[in-house]
């Protein structure tokens, strides 16, 4: 019975697409699968994939691994070990394989062959030689990256949306970020923002279509506000690159994302009725949902109301104090936000003197530590103070007409505006009363 022969082709980059080094690989693997009288039974390639790092999805090296526990080839011929695996515990599977289970595996430069003692022996040597020279290239990579950063210059890498490669603004791209920004700051859920830009044919960098993961992935950037970091720390660096947004909106947008009243469904539906998760049962408390014909009720059904009369009522309160010549009152002085951002980095730069006068031996670690303490505390005021003069009612309080700015809001931006102005909370209704009762839905105002 012949041998049956899989070979395994991948090379890390392929800058020209043309897979040259992937056929120069093919060509190899089958004269020495043909000098050895194998059948070529399967062939798996990974195109442009590293095997630098374990975590990293190789598609075809799965199925490699999966075919041989289904017993579907004998022998395996790669290039160069290299091509196979750089990982040693992955090498010592493969060593098991031809050890316990009789798998030949053989590379097509004649440099290793498992089927023996030393061929095995060289296999180990040479992966403990390239873990030791991936983990030095990766020391030196995140020195650089911190280099990069300590200069304020962005870190290299795929651009992100917005900017170009040098770290231009890109202008069409920047005004979507600022408007994705500014529309979750607005009340605009994630799946909200998302659904805009997909009806109006916005393409993201790539040319591709909007989702949750992508818009996230924008909120959580502290580029786009000018910050600095390595590592998920700040740096006390002036940013090389024009901001898109404000301190201020960046902090209110982490504010809400990191709020644990906040519930997120990447994948479930979004919300069509403007009071549902938003009242609150006048009876047991808790967040009310909408069950069938639209009305609302709690969990136990302590109440059930019509979701058309209620929120009626809701929007005509909410629109005549709107239409109050002292509706601008409700909104904190966002003149003040800038202040705020000069204080917190005044702060910060405070804290990196204290350290370098640590560093330096001015200072104890008690006196340090003590300083140190001190600064923070304050920074945290103060970055709480930032937080909480941007909120969701903003764009509709500072409009022009801030009655129409509401009603032409979308439904998660009224429902951001009424869960910042007022609690609502839901009563019975009188037993046969069919026409509605106002006292029974009871709004408290918050600001």
């Amino acid at each position: 019975m012949s041998t049956r022969c899989a070979i395994y082709l991948r090379q890390s980059l392929d800058a020209t697409g043309d897979g040259l080094a992937i056929q120069r690989q093919r060509e190899d693997c089958l004269t020495i699968a043909k000098a050895r009288g194998w059948d070529v039974v399967g062939e798996y390639v990974d195109n442009s994939i590293s095997a630098s790092d374990a975590r990293k999805k190789r598609p075809e090296y799965d199925r490699l691994v999966a075919d041989f526990d289904a017993g579907m080839y004998d022998a395996l011929v790669c290039w160069d070990l290299d091509r196979l695996t750089r990982q040693v515990r992955q090498l010592e599977d493969w060593i098991d394989r031809a050890e316990g289970r009789g798998l030949r595996l053989v590379t097509a430069n004649g440099e290793a062959d498992l089927t023996t003692d030393a061929g095995r022996l060289f296999a180990r040597i040479k992966a403990a030689v390239a873990r030791s020279e991936m983990e030095r290239k990766s020391a030196r990579q995140k020195r650089a990256a911190r280099q990069r950063a300590e200069r304020g210059l962005p870190p290299k890498g795929p651009r992100a949306t917005g900017y170009a490669t040098d770290g231009s603004v890109v202008p069409h791209e920047a005004a979507v970020v600022r408007r994705i920004f500014s529309s979750f700051v607005a009340g605009d859920s994630i799946h909200g923002i998302v659904r805009a830009l997909i009806a109006e044919g916005v393409p993201t960098r790539r040319g591709g279509v909007w989702d949750t993961s992508s818009i996230h992935d924008i909120l959580r950037n502290p580029r786009y506000a000018g910050i600095v970091t390595y590592l998920g720390e700040r740096l006390d660096v002036d940013a090389k690159w024009t901001p898109l947004i404000d301190e201020s909106t960046f902090a209110k947008t982490q504010e809400i994302l990191n709020d644990p009243r906040r519930v997120t469904n990447r994948v479930g539906t979004h919300r069509r009725h403007l009071g549902a998760g938003l009242y609150r049962c006048g009876e047991c408390g808790e967040r009310v949902r909408t069950h069938s014909g639209g009305r609302y009720r709690c969990a136990d059904a302590h109440v059930n109301r019509s979701g058309g009369q209620v929120d009626a009522f809701v929007l005509t309160v909410v629109t005549e104090r709107l239409a109050q010549p002292d509706v601008r009152d409700l909104l904190v002085d966002t003149e003040a936000d800038e202040a705020l951002v000069e204080e917190a980095r005044a702060l910060r730069a405070r804290l990196s003197q204290i350290n370098s006068e640590y560093d330096d031996g001015v200072i104890d670690g008690p006196r340090w530590r003590t300083a140190t303490e001190k600064v923070k505390a304050s920074l945290a005021t103060v970055e709480r103070r930032m937080v909480n003069s941007t909120n969701a009612a903003s764009g509709v309080l500072t409009a022009p007409d801030p009655v129409q700015a509401f009603t032409d809001a979308s439904l998660d931006q009224q429902r951001a505006v009424i869960d910042t102005l007022m609690t609502v909370t839901l009563h019975r209704g009188v037993r046969g009363r069919k026409a509605f009762d106002p006292d029974s839905v009871v709004i408290e105002w918050q600001r």
